[in-house]
């Protein structure tokens, strides 16, 4: 899958949001977001990283203290 297509699922999901809403103003839709995709990223990107934090972290362009506490935040830390 491309960045393009990411970025058309991702268009296509908040435009189903945003109708399902029926006209109630949104609130927090940044961080709805980010909590709905942060999860299910780290547990793909540590899988195809085979459980190396450094290599993880260095793919997904943060520091690996900032991984660790991210995982721990999600319950992933083993």
């Amino acid at each position: 899958m491309s960045r393009k297509q990411i970025d058309a699922c991702i268009r296509a999901s908040l435009g189903a949001y945003f109708d399902d809403l029926r006209g109630v103003e949104p609130h927090g839709v940044q961080q709805m977001i980010l909590d709905a995709v942060e999860k299910p990223m780290l547990e793909v990107v540590m899988a195809r990283a085979g459980g190396n934090q450094s290599r993880a972290a260095e793919w997904l362009g943060i520091n690996r203290n900032t991984l660790r506490r991210k995982l721990a935040e999600h319950k992933l830390l083993k």
